[in-house]
């Protein structure tokens, strides 16, 4: 919408508005906030939304309800996006990019006590204790505690034990310290600085630095041997088996790589964006995250990937310095450097944070199959009218495949899908009646020719949907069936290129590209499998048919249904040859089966 429509009052804001980075909101008629959005240069970007149509009618609504608007300037674009991601989460503005992930992730923390304390937590206390995490995954946060439960006898009680507390004698010996899973703090059983030393070497755990510690009780193992405390040195070697054995099933990459952060995105042009966040330390992985927006306004996969950044900043205290990517953010963050790896160990993570994002995608998705069949369908439906172009959801859509070899018996199959899955009570088999020699675009005219003739005659329900296996010919010819029917235009139809991803619509030379991770593909494979698959069954029972029916047209005797019993036995000639008499018999009788066994081995 041109800006002379709007208000003269929002006309003037947007003419004095200054060219620095600040953060923008829109605002509805009722002063709702509708959006809110960061800008390098504030005055070019909030004057793009009214000087040009848009592609995206979502951005087109979202400018028609622009009634008011305010900004804030800030000194950096970093700090655009810190902002314009706190009032995003403050007033959840209906055109902006959704987080969905709003769910609170365990922690494991180091409490800041005089004998801490080590335990999982959902919730931040600002009392100087250590935070570690977050983790996704529970049980891999309780399989953390339980290595260092085995490892070091740890107090778990709540009591505020300060050096005062056990100089008084408040302290009494519980049940933890007798089966030696505790060494006594609150009776000083253990001091201040030995305690801390088993806190310094959990910490080593919880921040994935395993190669360190397996160091130390190495050298500790030694050390005990060479004095002859052997139970000691026993003890440690357990200890050293249990970290070996948690560092194996850590996700370790390159002992060469430091610290470094890595963003992988999962985005099939739904409206659904997957980002997983992984950060590096010595080689290892010790933290993921995936993170699911929602597209309000076709943001780009470079967008979501800036706010995801920040979100990540500020719910997870990541301070960055390297970023893989495999395309750079729309941003420019100071000290940070995106790299974009084509190869090696930093290429290997960006295909590892991919997958975990893609692998987010594939759960949810079957959840929702799960406990939401009909929500799953009816997205998949909405994604396949969007990509088509369709006027309505395509409900019914079938698919037709010519089968001939060498030209003999042409076939063609029909396979139907009803909500996006196969419903192989409706497939049919066409035999080619019309067509002499191996000509697909005539045998395809013929076939959806009397296919809809036939659907129109009986008075049932046309699809939504046809797609023809053949590419533009293949296309040509199915265009002129449905207009000699009458059909086109009330039915969509496409055609399939030998390469799945080109899809082609009448009348318009350049196909279609759908994207290799759309669901809308996935369809069309099946579709095209199963017609394939159906259409070469078909003729391969017509051509056996056919050679077992010439093999005995010359013996005496043997008729039409003797000739249909022994192909529906044998399958083919080849089979019906090396069969006993005694088999050819058990399906036409001992007469038959002389005449048909002498004519096929003559001596």
């Amino acid at each position: 919408m041109a800006l002379s429509k709007k208000s003269a009052e929002l006309a003037e804001k947007i003419a004095i508005l200054p060219s620095t980075p600040g953060v923008y909101t829109y605002y509805d008629a009722g002063g709702t906030v509708i959006y809110v959005g960061k800008a390098k240069n504030l005055k070019r970007r909030v004057s793009s939304y009214f000087n040009r149509t848009h592609d995206s009618l979502r951005t087109n609504l979202l400018v028609r309800a622009i009634a008011d608007m305010s900004y804030i300037v800030v000194p950096t674009e970093q700090d655009a996006l810190n902002l314009e991601n706190s009032m995003i989460k403050e007033h959840q503005p209906r055109y902006n990019v959704l987080l969905k992930d709003d769910k609170s992730y365990p922690w494991i923390v180091v409490t800041n006590e005089h004998y801490p304390r080590v335990f999982m937590t959902r919730q931040h206390i600002r009392d100087g204790s250590k935070y570690y995490g977050p983790y996704t995954n529970t049980s891999v946060a309780r399989a953390v505690l339980e290595l260092i439960g085995k490892l070091y006898p740890l107090r778990t009680c709540r009591h505020a034990i300060t050096p005062e507390y056990i100089s008084k004698g408040k302290g009494r010996l519980c049940l933890q310290y007798h089966i030696k899973k505790c060494r006594g703090c609150c009776t000083g059983e253990i001091d201040a600085a030995t305690y801390r030393a088993y806190i310094d070497r959990i910490r080593q755990i919880l921040r994935g630095e395993t190669q360190e510690l397996l160091d130390y009780l190495r050298e500790e193992m030694t050390r005990l041997a060479s004095e002859l405390r052997f139970e000691e040195a026993q003890e440690l070697k357990e200890n050293y088996r249990l970290v070996e054995n948690y560092r194996s099933k850590s996700v370790i990459v390159s002992q060469t790589i430091a610290d470094i952060d890595v963003f992988g995105i999962d985005d099939d042009s739904s409206p659904e964006v997957y980002v997983n966040y992984m950060h590096v330390r010595r080689g290892a992985v010790v933290r993921s995250i995936t993170l699911r927006y929602k597209r309000r306004l076709d943001e780009s996969a470079t967008e979501i990937l800036a706010y995801a950044m920040e979100e990540v900043r500020q719910s997870l205290g990541a301070e960055y310095s390297e970023v893989v990517v495999a395309e750079a953010p729309e941003i420019e963050l100071n000290g940070v450097t995106f790299t974009i790896p084509q190869r090696g160990d930093k290429a290997k993570l960006l295909d590892v944070s991919q997958r975990n994002a893609r692998q987010n995608r594939i759960d949810d998705l079957k959840h929702m199959e799960k406990h939401n069949p009909e929500e799953r369908t009816e997205r998949l439906l909405q994604r396949i009218k969007s990509d088509f172009r369709l006027s309505e959801l395509p409900r019914h859509i079938e698919c037709f495949d010519n089968s001939n070899i060498q030209g003999t018996n042409p076939v063609a199959s029909c396979v139907v899908f009803r909500d996006g899955k196969p419903s192989k009570r409706d497939y049919r088999h066409f035999n080619i009646r019309t067509v002499t020699g191996p000509d697909d675009f005539a045998s395809m005219k013929e076939v959806l020719t009397r296919r809809y003739t036939r659907l129109m005659q009986e008075g049932e329900e046309l699809p939504q949907l046809v797609v023809v296996d053949g590419g533009k010919g293949q296309l040509s010819a199915a265009v002129e069936a449905f207009d000699a029917m009458g059909i086109r235009g009330k039915v969509a139809l496409v055609g399939i290129a030998k390469r799945l991803e080109e899809i082609y619509f009448p009348g318009d030379s350049i196909p279609l590209y759908i994207d290799k991770n759309s669901e809308t593909l996935r369809v069309v494979q099946h579709l095209r499998d199963e017609a394939h698959r159906f259409g070469i069954t078909h003729h391969r029972n017509r051509r056996s048919k056919s050679q077992i029916t010439s093999a005995l047209d010359d013996i005496k005797g043997i008729g039409t249904k003797s000739a249909e019993a022994l192909l529906t036995h044998f399958k083919s000639v080849k089979r019906l040859t090396e069969a006993d008499i005694d088999e050819i018999a058990a399906v036409v009788g001992p007469a038959k089966a002389s005449l048909i066994y002498n004519e096929l081995h003559p001596e």
